[in-house]
């Protein structure tokens, strides 16, 4: 669920550190070292937290979990604990304080120490694989693209396949990853910090471990964040949200129709159509063109195809910014002269481990459906529906062959808990579609309110400029001050 197609798939990971039997060390005990990020901001700390591999067996096994933080620089000003909830599955809390930490010490002038943390299997923290193959860790199987015609023989196979080997070579560290246990780790994070509440700011998948966090521990919330959130039905969560992305993608893409056929374009040499209306049928029929004759590109022995133009088409939708590379996309795959590139994260398998995350997580998370033909039935109605995503956000994942039920039922959110949560989410998000987060607002009830900015993307927190989204949000963190009722921004 973030800006990059790297985020919503799991980011590429460092070291894993090993299972170790629980000891004389405290769990809440931490000890910070410096762990500057490429680019990132140079006091960034990190510290590993010890807790159970599961919280039913408090003294049993245990992993550690890294944590990451940046002391607030203005010591007089500080008020509190911000976390910071990573999208994903897969998400890096060390990458995301190290991108948004600048920006958000910036706007919020000191008055949070920041702090986030890495997942179970992401980044500094124990990590487990499955076991799979290259093929089945490449990204464009892992996201369970039907075959040309819809048709999902491969998928199954492979689902069937995928399922198999985390069962076989996962272990219990991998049964564990859960948005449950993610909860779990913020709490016991908490109590390490002697936080008495920590505010905190969740993006994309992050909204969800936030909005759970909230529930289930409403007297250790300050001010709460949900930045880009999904629908929290609890009997859908994942299956509901990777379903929800073929309306977001409708949703969205008359915004990048329009950049794509202003003659402003012409410049550059990437106007795509004299009109937005001619956009749509170029890139779906380029699609069609592509599932029956793909093209090399400069990737040895990996070809352009149809599904790789529409999952790229998702990928582009996150941000604006990443219209011009897009546009080249479709313009050097219409001429049969030009050289084709694969954008970025196409042309490598995943790493293991980070393959194991973002599965893992989705099918412990929620129980799926298991009847083969159904899923089959809903990549052919879906098709029709929603052309762009061509069934592939409802097709068969590992999930429908996970060899364990979830050890938890997934929260319920409810309106039970302080007033004390904000909404910010864009109109057209192709991700997290707006009617998401109606859904969301509705079961907070009076304890939220919903700020909706009249934009397009994924991600809308100093994502559109500094406008009234973004005004609503740094007043609410500085002051506690939330709108009297829902805001509608259009600047």
């Amino acid at each position: 669920m973030k800006h990059k197609l790297a985020v919503i798939l799991g980011v590429l990971s460092l070291s894993a550190t090993c299972l170790a039997v629980a000891g004389p060390a405290s769990a809440t005990t931490l000890s910070w070292i410096p762990c500057v990020q490429p680019d990132g901001p140079a006091d960034q700390q990190c510290a590993d937290l010890s807790v159970p591999v599961d919280y039913r067996k408090p003294d049993g096994v245990r992993l550690t979990v890294r944590v990451t933080r940046l002391v607030s620089d203005r010591p007089a000003a500080r008020r509190g604990t911000l976390l910071v909830a990573p999208g994903g599955p897969g998400g890096s809390g060390v990458e995301a304080l190290a991108d948004t930490g600048p920006a958000l010490r910036k706007a919020l002038h000191g008055a949070y120490d920041l702090v986030s943390l890495d997942p179970r299997g992401v980044g500094g923290s124990t990590a487990a694989g499955c076991g799979l193959s290259a093929d089945d860790r490449d990204v464009m199987n892992l996201r369970s693209w039907p075959g040309p015609g819809g048709d999902i023989s491969d998928s199954v196979t492979r689902a069937h396949r995928i399922a198999d080997a985390c069962a076989r070579n996962g272990g219990a560290v991998v049964r564990s990853y859960s948005t449950a246990n993610e909860v779990r780790d913020v709490e016991r994070l908490r109590q390490a910090l002697g936080s008495t509440k920590l505010s905190m700011y969740g993006v994309s998948y992050g909204t969800y471990v936030t909005a759970d966090y909230a529930q289930k521990h409403p007297e250790h919330t300050d001010r709460v964040v949900l930045d880009s959130t999904g629908d929290p039905d609890p009997a859908r969560v994942e299956r509901g949200w990777l379903a929800n992305t073929a309306a977001g993608a409708d949703e969205r893409f008359p915004d990048f129709a329009r950049w794509a056929a202003d003659p402003a374009r012409e410049s550059n040499g990437l106007r795509l159509a004299q009109r937005a209306s001619e956009v749509r049928p170029l890139v779906l029929s380029l699609a069609d063109r592509l599932d029956r004759t793909p093209r090399e590109t400069t990737t040895p022995h990996k070809p352009l195809t149809g599904n790789i133009l529409r999952q790229a088409v998702q990928q582009a939708l996150y941000n604006d910014d990443n219209f011009p590379w897009l546009a080249q996309l479709i313009k050097a795959a219409d001429d049969p002269h030009a050289t084709v590139a694969l954008p970025p994260g196409y042309a490598a398998p995943m790493p293991d481990r980070v393959a194991a995350v973002f599965t893992a997580t989705q099918c412990n998370d929620v129980s799926w459906p298991r009847d083969v033909r159904g899923y089959a039935r809903a990549v052919a109605t879906d098709r029709i529906r929603h052309p762009l995503t061509a069934g592939q956000p409802v097709n068969i994942t590992p999930c429908a062959f996970w060899h364990t039920e979830p050890t938890d039922k997934p929260v319920h959110i409810t309106s039970d808990g302080p007033s004390n949560i904000l909404i910010l989410q864009n109109l057209r998000d192709p991700v997290t579609p707006y009617f998401g987060a109606l859904r969301m607002r509705t079961a907070l009830g009076d304890r939220a309110r919903l700020v909706t900015v009249d934009h397009g993307g994924h991600g809308a927190y100093d994502a559109n400029g500094k406008g009234c989204g973004d005004r609503a949000v740094t007043a609410f963190l500085l002051t506690g001050h939330r709108p009297s009722a829902d805001l509608r921004c259009t600047a």
